[in-house]
């Protein structure tokens, strides 16, 4: 049985599709939509006019053949009557001027013998009578006019158009000139409006038909126009994945076809730009990491001869000459320096390479720190608040790597005694190290992890390579991690890793085929 919640969401799932269907298309929509209104408004305007025109054509044509026979019926039967004539007489002209080709209903009013008015009715309406004509009609036909050089007759021929019963008549009226009847005339124009009905209904249509043959213009159009920008948006997403050599299939010589060569053309730019770049800084790491492995080999005999010469000058009956004990001194420390700039350079090479890999165990955080600090006989000068029995799956190589330089830069640039406090989540694993010196400059702040990047101008050497903290950074990403570098408001510096506990969320890599090491050092 389905349950609520599962019909809910798949609501929610059908709306969202139909939704991202309405942004994918949204352009072809607006041009449907445009074209659409576009072919209703002509068709509608089309429609109305072609309607307005013939509906003035069919009733004036209806019109002025009903006025003309009745006028003329009017001059030949109402105009021989008396000047008095009885109702038998009008009745019966009436129905005579009634039996025209028109077919319309007459009324003719006027005074008998005694003054009397006397009405004749043509009979084929029996509701037609004198109060179904307007008043204003009758008082204009009643009406005698001023005989002028522009106007020859006392009386005219008037017309209305009326509506009884939601039904349309055309109504009329005159009187004989030179005295006699009034008569007034009733024609239906129902069948002329149910001709307008269907015209209206016929244009109707075609106004319909016309709205869905722009649509599916518009749909085509919109294809022919889209299609060439779909495809170009496909191939500027590729492009941005990564995959330089995507080019677009260009035919014609229209605005589309230009862009599509344009298109073209910056993508063999892009591609030949990026070769060039890769080519030269696959150089630079060949020649770093050629240097440092030439200078492996002259830099371990030169190791061996300092710790010779060092263990001399500790020894308590030294033979080495006071006056170049300083000498000695300088070369023991230059060369240790220089030792530790390679293996450095070698890491950095690595990680620019992408052949860092990670060697993963599970491990106990709290031994783990301890162990560095203890390698480096810092015991006396840190702090240590970590509860044991906190693992982690990470490597620990790396890990060492990452503590050695935080913590030797917080003793070298900060000041004893240095705290590491460990905290941990369900998802993560936070380590803090804090000093308690000046802390680091607002200006520097940015640039504590650039590499070979020095505080200061006017000291550009120092005991470190300036890549302690730069390959720290690097080691932390490896696993998924981040260091963070501030200030804490009572002073002091605090770097802050962040590594990530679940081992899901870590990608496993083999081992390094070299099991390069790097020293801690500040930066």
């Amino acid at each position: 049985m389905t349950r609520p919640q599962d019909k809910l969401r798949g609501w929610a799932a059908a709306r969202k599709a139909i939704l991202a269907g309405l942004r994918f298309t949204s352009l072809r929509l607006r041009l449907v939509v445009v074209f659409g209104l576009v072919a209703l408004t002509a068709a509608v305007s089309a429609s109305g006019i072609a309607y307005w025109l013939n509906r003035e054509a069919v009733l004036t044509r209806t019109q002025d053949a009903v006025l003309r026979d009745f006028q003329q019926e009017m001059q030949n039967r109402a105009g021989v009557l008396p000047a008095h004539p009885t109702q038998g007489e009008l009745q019966h002209t009436a129905g005579q001027m009634a039996a025209s080709s028109q077919r319309f209903s007459v009324l003719l009013v006027a005074e008998d013998d005694s003054g009397r008015t006397v009405v004749g009715n043509s009979g084929a309406l029996d509701t037609f009578s004198l109060a179904d004509v307007p008043k204003s009609l009758r008082t204009a036909v009643g009406k005698r006019q001023a005989i002028t050089s522009s106007n020859k007759d006392p009386y005219h021929l008037y017309w209305q158009r009326i509506i009884e019963g939601d039904k349309p008549y055309l109504v009329a009226g005159t009187k004989v000139i030179g005295g006699g009847p009034a008569g007034y005339m009733l024609k239906s124009l129902e069948p002329e409006e149910k001709d307008l009905n269907s015209l209206a209904w016929s244009l109707g249509i075609a106004t319909g038909l016309a709205l869905i043959g722009s649509a599916l213009l518009a749909q085509a159009a919109a294809t022919t126009v889209l299609k060439p920008v779909h495809r170009l948006g496909i191939a500027a997403r590729r492009l941005g994945e990564g995959k330089l050599d995507t080019r677009l299939r260009v035919s014609g010589t229209d605005e589309l076809a230009d862009l599509s060569r344009t298109f073209n053309h910056t993508a063999e730019a892009l591609e030949k730009r990026v070769a060039d770049m890769s080519a030269r800084d696959e150089a630079s790491r060949r020649f770093v990491a050629d240097m440092s492995h030439e200078l492996r080999t002259p830099l371990t005999a030169i190791t061996a001869v300092t710790e010779i010469l060092e263990e001399e000058l500790d020894a308590e009956t030294g033979s080495i000459d006071p006056m170049i004990e300083p000498a000695v001194k300088l070369v023991v420390s230059e060369t240790r320096r220089l030792n530790s700039l390679v293996e450095n350079l070698m890491e950095v090479t690595r990680f620019d390479a992408g052949t860092a890999r990670l060697v993963l165990d599970n491990v106990d955080i709290a031994d783990q720190i301890t162990a560095c600090i203890d390698a480096r006989a810092w015991l006396d000068a840190v702090d240590l608040d970590a509860e044991r029995g906190i693992m982690s799956l990470l490597d620990p190589r790396r890990l060492d790597v990452i503590l050695a330089n935080l913590i030797g830069n917080a003793l070298k640039h900060g000041g004893s005694p240095v705290r590491v406090s460990v905290r941990a989540s369900d998802t993560d694993l936070l380590i803090e190290v804090q000093d308690h010196g000046p802390g680091i400059p607002e200006d520097v702040l940015p640039h504590v992890f650039d590499r070979f990047y020095k505080a200061s101008a006017s000291r550009p050497r120092s005991e470190g390579s300036g890549l302690g903290l730069s390959i720290a950074l690097e080691n932390a990403h490896i696993h998924g991690g981040e260091i963070t570098a501030a200030n804490s408001p009572k002073g002091g510096a605090v770097f802050t890793l962040r590594l990530p506990r679940d081992p899901s969320a870590l990608t496993e890599k083999p081992a390094e085929p070299d099991g390069a090491t790097s020293t801690g050092e500040g930066a």
